[in-house]
Formats: structure tokens, sequence, C-alpha cells
């Protein structure tokens, strides 16, 4: 008979359990003070970051005038930074020209534009009929600007601050968008006549910087309407750069075109699908996914294009606050201004780019569900 003896497990010592995730301390201590050398590092870079920080709060809180009673305050002996100049400016920073009375259509529309934006950014609110939102504050917020039909008319002449550069960012991303895919499309047609005019379009304005795009809708473009012929300097602007950011757009998308496997375009194709479907269902669904990231920093760096405009007469946000310092009594004081100037667009840029990343991980079906 067999001996049982050979199916009983053998006897494994017991082992200590594993140690758990290290502590706040035992991470500090890897991440910072690995070696000596590193730790003397992280001490000294510690330390001067402790006493730079203490001098930026002692300038900018602690000694820092407030008041715009008495511009004179700001240059007593101890005074530190003098906001007083932005409290003193921000109507005009903010405004521009655009009369004192009316200052609140200007701010109404304002928030319609950062509403309809908040808005577009939530998950639940996304469908077309977001165009029709866009088109409608659009809308609303350029009667606001311009006035009529019970508010006092006003030209574009008379715009500028904030308004003018979120009203040009959002014409030019809105506008923007569908002239890239268009484009993008195009350039990989199959039809020669409007390959050539796509890729000529692209390449001519990539070729170009803004301010030379600024400057030929400006003053070159109404030489080739004719005599009489004029268009309003807004509309020109607004041209010139929904081209620009419209050629370097499209090629973002051209790439996320091309980075999609042939057997897409062959299995929508296999279904039976006629060549607006397959692209608006299948494909660039797919291809905008993939270019997120760098269509939303185009985005971005149209919203800080907008201060170019400056150069062809129009004042937007930075350019209203640099003609607001003319005023002899706070000239001094440009520093405090351009750092809330760019407080501002930081604040823009920053939700945008935090927006966009959780875009793409939102979309990323592909990301792990454990991964950062």
């Amino acid at each position: 008979m067999t001996d049982p003896a050979h199916l009983t497990a053998p006897v494994v010592p017991a082992r200590r359990p594993p140690h758990g995730a290290p502590g706040p301390l035992a991470r500090l201590k890897a991440t910072y003070f690995p070696t000596p050398l590193q730790g003397l590092l992280t001490v000294v870079l510690g330390a001067l970051l402790v006493v730079l920080l203490a001098r930026l709060a002692d300038w900018a809180v602690v000694g820092a005038v407030w008041s715009p009673a008495d511009p004179a305050a700001c240059s007593a002996d101890g005074a530190g930074a003098c906001w007083a100049v932005v409290a003193e400016k921000h109507r005009v920073m903010f405004f521009g020209a655009f009369p004192y009375e009316e200052h609140w259509r200007a701010a109404l529309a304002c928030l319609l534009i950062i509403a309809a934006f908040v808005v577009s950014a939530l998950p639940r609110c996304w469908s077309p009929h977001l165009a029709w939102l866009w088109i409608a504050t659009l809308a609303l917020a350029l009667w606001l600007m311009l006035g009529g039909a019970g508010l006092a008319e006003l030209s574009t002449s008379d715009w500028g601050g904030l308004p003018l550069t979120l009203l040009l960012s959002a014409g030019t991303v809105s506008l923007g968008l569908p002239l890239a895919l268009v484009l993008a499309l195009g350039r990989n047609s199959t039809m020669p006549a409007v390959r050539l005019i796509c890729i000529g379009t692209i390449e001519l304005f990539r070729g170009l910087p803004l301010l030379a795009v600024l400057f030929m809708a400006s003053l070159i473009l109404p030489l080739f309407l004719g005599e009489g012929v004029t268009v309003d300097k807004f509309v020109r602007a607004l041209v010139g750069m929904v081209l620009f950011f419209g050629a370097y757009a499209a090629e973002i998308v051209r790439g996320g075109l091309q980075a999609l496997p042939k057997g897409q375009y062959e299995a929508a194709m296999s279904l039976g699908l006629p060549y607006w479907p397959m692209m608006i269902t299948v494909i660039l669904p797919q291809a905008l996914r993939i270019v997120v990231p760098a269509l939303v920093n185009d985005i971005i760096r149209a919203f800080k294009n907008t201060s170019f405009v400056a150069v062809i007469g129009l004042f937007d946000f930075l350019g209203a606050t640099k003609a607001s310092l003319q005023d002899p009594l706070w000239v001094r004081h440009t520093l405090e201004a351009y750092l809330f100037i760019m407080a501002v667009y930081f604040a823009f840029c920053w939700a945008m780019s935090r927006y966009a990343l959780w875009i793409e991980r939102r979309i990323d079906t592909d990301r792990p569900s454990h991964a950062p």
C-alpha cells in the first residue's frame, strides 16, 4: 500500500507580513533627503525660498498701499506694492474707452460669455444644442456692446478691455474650429482643386506672423474692397485671427486624422456609411480625442494672442491697461498694474488647462482606472 505520507503538504515556515506603505516622514526623506548632498541642497534652497517669500509678502501685502485716495502714499518711505493703482484705474483697465455710465453692459457681456464657457464645460450639457447657446450668447453680447433696441448705440471703436478680449477669443475659437475641420478634411481630399486651396490657405497663414496677418486684414484688405467700401476694424481683426487660428488648428486636426489606424476608415466604409456620416460619427470623434491637449493649447494661445490687436488700434485688456497708465500720477506704478493683469490672464489660462487635463482623462478610455 502506498504510504500516504507523501501526500501531506510540506510544512512552510511562517513569514512576516509585508511592510505597509511608507509613512509621510519616510516619503519626505526619500524625496528630499535621499543622500547627504541632496539633503544639504534641499535645506539651502528651502532657506532661500523662505527668505524670498518673506520679502515678497512684506512687499505685496504687509507694506502695500491699497487706498487710491493719495498717489503720493505709494512713494513714501517703507511703502510696498502700490495696489492703489488697480483700485483707481480698474474701470479703464477692464472696460477701456467704453462710456462710464454704460459699464454695466460691458460687464454683463463678459459674464454671459464666461457663463457660456462654464455651461459648455459641463458634460451633462454636451449636445448639438450648445451651438444654439453660443449663437444666442454672442448675439446678446454684441447687442449689449453695440446697443440699439432700447440701448444707447455705440461703435466698436468704443470697445476695449476685458470685453474685447473675450469677444475676440470667443469669436476666434467658435469660428476657427469649424474652419480648421474643413481645412484639415480638405487637405486630405481626393479632389485636387479642393486640396490645393486648403493647402495654400494653411501654408499661407502658418507662414506669416500674427502681426502681419492683422496688418494685412486691417490695412491691405480695404485696398481690395474698392473705394467707398469699408469694413469695421473689429471685424477685420476677427477675420485675421480666425484665419490664423484655423490654419494652425487644421494641422493639429490633420495630425489626429493621420494617427488613426487605416482599419477605422475601412470598418466605417464596410458599414456602407457615406463620407460625411463616416467623418462625423466615426473618424472625427476619435481624431479629436487624440489631439485634445494640442488643440486646447492652441485655444489658450488664441486667448493670449488678442493682445496683438493693439497694433491696429484696438485696446484689449492689456492695451487698455497700458493706456490707463499714461496718467502722470500713476505712471510710476506700472509693475503692480501689469502683475494684476498677469494674474487675470493666468487665472483664465490655468482654468482652461486644468479643464483640458480633466477632459483628457475622462475621454481616455484606454487609461487604466488606477492611473494618476
